[in-house]
């Protein structure tokens, strides 16, 4: 079997009429960035909150802070997106269910919120790991300061924490952006669902897939390097390897 190597086939109309298979990918990145910022932002806020509640002296709290976080970490991605997309609007009264059935990109929202649920139970994790590697004088000298517990955990504790946990947050960034994928299995059209059209139109697959590896590989590498660069310029000497 001899494949026939076709490199201008990014040039080429697609089928799809929204210009070149080049125009195509573009307009599949676009997606996939987009859906990839709205999970990070709700990521690192549900996580940062859990990961805070899950350190508290409440019992309560941290019992629904690892409630949290076993729903969420241990349920494959995948599963997920099909429990939110499929299940959840069969499950709610009907009129809201059809709202949701009905709500232009549902696939869009699923998959930003559905990525953002799922990555926010590994922060959470890194949060809760940053707070207690602290030394306990700090809190201690917060309280004989006067300050009250929120005002520990804002003023204290999660400035040092976010510096600590700045290194693993860079992979889940970049973990974000890879787990937007899965949300083509919801008809969300991002950068790997063009990908598998193109490859479907043009029967060219390893063009198709081949620009699809590059444009990942370029976009985590910058995410990497402009990351690395707020880690050196926030870091404190003593908490962090290599500071």
């Amino acid at each position: 079997m001899n494949y026939h190597w076709n490199w201008g086939i990014f040039l080429e109309p697609s089928p799809e009429g929204i210009g070149t298979y080049f125009d195509m990918l573009m307009m599949g990145l676009r997606w996939t960035l987009v859906t990839a910022v709205l999970a990070w932002i709700i990521a690192v806020s549900l996580g940062s909150a859990v990961g805070v509640l899950r350190t508290l002296p409440s019992r309560l709290g941290v019992g629904l802070g690892d409630a949290y976080v076993e729903f969420f970490r241990n349920i494959p991605l995948l599963v997920q997106l099909f429990l939110w997309y499929f299940v959840l609007p069969e499950l709610l009264p009907k009129d809201l269910g059809n709202w949701l059935k009905t709500l232009p990109n549902a696939s869009f929202w699923t998959g930003a919120v559905g990525v953002g649920l799922f990555m926010s139970a590994r922060i959470a994790e890194q949060v809760k790991a940053g707070i207690q590697s602290l030394p306990r004088g700090q809190s201690m000298a917060a309280t004989a300061l006067g300050l009250t517990t929120a005002q520990t955990y804002i003023y204290v504790l999660l400035p040092m924490t976010l510096r600590i946990i700045l290194p693993p947050l860079t992979s889940e960034t970049l973990n974000t952006l890879k787990n937007t994928s899965v949300a083509l299995t919801i008809g969300l059209a991002e950068l790997t669902a063009r990908t598998r059209a193109m490859q479907e139109y043009s029967f060219q697959v390893f063009e198709a897939f081949t620009a699809a590896t590059v444009i990942y590989l370029v976009i985590n590498a910058l995410i990497t390097v402009v990351l690395r660069r707020f880690e050196k310029a926030i870091a404190i000497p003593g908490y962090v390897a290599g500071t």
